[in-house]
Order: structure tokens, then sequence, then C-alpha cells
């Protein structure tokens, strides 16, 4: 099969598909014809050196996918069946033609929605989802501070934060991203090239500060986070695009809020907890992708690049003008 490769860590002119053996399903797994995969930084890490696979996972890139169940391991018996569609959340493996995944992982493709659309919900919906819901004990009347709000992740939080009631505000680098945050339901959005998120937050809250941030920057944002955090409020920690090095009073002024600060990664959680969300969001949350109305959800696409596109694709992530996501289609 054809799959993404890199032979040595370094920039997007590192990466070309090589063809590699296909891999076989194991007991409990079922091996998934790709039609599509997103992109995420994880990828982009990887590529660099600097996010390695848990132990035991495929080092191809690709932490999403959707396509068609194509053969099932040993002394499978659950619903899956030769043929069906599916998307699926991975440890790694999903830019290639084939993955192999633990069957419990799959989800059913919502009603209306197309391959590339499926492949740009697993990864950022589910991580939306726990960071809101199993970290970040979302609920109705909080307000949420998202970062990156024109992101996977960000787009998805937006709308999900709605779904319960809570008030999504979100910063992004430019006012189309704010527009388009704002019309996923956004109450309102700041430009961080432009003003002070913090003080633009207090203003909207009056005072109050906010009860949640969603927070994949880290390091150059604490003061500013601890700032606009409420009485009690929790910080949810998941990347450090901003750098993880700290400098500064941030116990003293964390502790004055009676703040808590959390951290989480999905990708390196166990297989149990992984199929404790993807039953939850399976559920709860993945009818509303195919209900008409208000509360209808929707994946957002950036751009589709075809597999053999795979530098520019990183290298237009790495630019950040994405608005979403950006998927790739693999041959069929």
């Amino acid at each position: 099969m054809i799959a993404v490769h890199f032979d040595k860590p370094g920039g997007p002119e590192n990466l070309y598909l090589k063809e590699v053996a296909k891999p076989s399903p194991g007991e409990g797994e079922v091996l998934l014809k790709v039609a599509a995969s997103a992109l995420n930084r994880a990828d982009l890490l990887q590529r660099q050196g600097q996010y390695a696979p848990p132990p035991g996972a495929s080092n191809i890139l690709g932490l999403e996918a959707s396509g068609h169940v194509a053969e099932l391991g040993a002394g499978y018996q659950g619903p899956w069946k030769v043929g069906d569609p599916a998307m699926v959340l991975l440890s790694g493996g999903g830019q290639a033609q084939y993955v192999t995944v633990p069957a419990e992982l799959l989800m059913p493709i919502p009603a209306g929605l197309t391959m590339c659309q499926a492949a740009a919900i697993p990864e950022a919906w589910l991580t939306a989802f726990q960071l809101l819901h199993f970290v970040g004990n979302v609920q109705a009347e909080d307000s949420v501070l998202i970062h990156a709000g024109a992101s996977g992740v960000g787009t998805a939080a937006i709308q999900l934060a709605r779904m319960v009631g809570a008030t999504p505000l979100v910063t992004a680098s430019s006012q189309q991203k704010l527009q388009i945050a704002e019309k996923l339901g956004a109450a309102a959005g700041f430009n961080y090239k432009e003003e002070d998120f913090s003080e633009a937050t207090l203003k909207f809250t009056k005072g109050a500060g906010v009860n949640l941030i969603l927070d994949c920057i880290g390091g150059s944002y604490w003061e500013k986070n601890v700032n606009c955090l409420a009485l009690d409020g929790r910080w949810v920690l998941y990347g450090l695009l901003g750098g993880a090095d700290v400098n500064g009073p941030l116990f003293s002024k964390l502790l004055f809020k009676r703040g808590s600060l959390i951290t989480s990664l999905l990708r390196s959680r166990d297989k149990k907890y992984k199929q404790m969300l993807v039953k939850a969001f399976t559920e709860q949350i993945l009818p509303h992708f195919s209900t008409e109305g208000p509360q209808r959800l929707l994946p957002v696409l950036d751009r589709v690049y075809p597999v053999a596109e795979i530098q520019e694709a990183h290298e237009y992530m790495e630019t950040n003008k994405n608005v979403g996501k950006i998927v790739l289609e693999l041959p069929q």
C-alpha cells in the first residue's frame, strides 16, 4: 500500500509517498480502507522529531481517517461488516491506504456527510468533546474562552459549548477567522495580534472572567489566561504552541483566583479511555451532525489535498491560515 513517509526529521520537503506492507487486523481489530485522513498539529511535530507515537502505535502519520471496512480480524463478532463506511480515531497510521484499528474505536459516518467531512471529525471533535466534558466539566451558563478558535478543535469546541448552553469566546489571528467563529456560534472574538484578549475578555464578562479556558498555546499566554480566569475557574492546557516555559508568579496568581490548571492529551490515552470517549460521543453528539435545525453540528473544512501533495498540505498548515481542517484524499 501507499503511505506518507519521511526518512529523517525535518521540514515538509522530507515527506514523500512510499510503498509499505499492508497491515493485517489482529483479534478484535478491523482493517479500514482509507478514503481520507485529516492533518493535525501532531503530524507536524512528529515530522519534526518532536512527538513520537505512543508505544505500539504505527509510526505512519495520521490520527484520524474515514473509509470502508475492508477486513475483520479473527473471531470478530461485532456489528461491523465488510463494506461499512466508518470514521476512526487513531494513534497513528491514518495517512495510508489501509490502517488497522480496534473495532470499538470505529464510528458510523453521519448521514449526509462526505468522506472528507467525516475524516475531519474524529481527532478534532473528540478532543473538543473530551476537553469540555471529561476534563473541563463544562456547565450551562459557563463562559468558555477557546484559543485558536478557528482551528479544527476550536471550531468544534464553539459548537459543542453552544450546545450545552455555555457562552463561547474565542481568540484568533485575523478578522476573517473571527467572523467564521462567530458564524459558528462564538459570542465574541478577539484578534490577539491587535488587542489584549485578556482585557477584552474581562470587558465582555463585566469583570467576572471566564469559567473555563481551552488552551493549546501554553507558556506565552499564562499571565493573560490567569488574569481573565474567573474565581474557581478551570484552565485546561492541551498544547504548547506558545512554548513550554513560564516566567513569573504563576502559582501565586492562580492561587489567588482559586483556579484549577488541568493538562490533557488524547493520543497517549489508553484504549479503554478512548473506547469510553468514542461511545459517549457516538451516543450524545454524532446524531446532531445529521439533524437539521439550530443544534446541527458541522465539521469545518478549509482545504482538501490529494495525498500526493502532502508537502504542500504541511506547508499550508504551517502558515496558520487555515480555518477548520485540512484533509488528505487517498487514492481509491
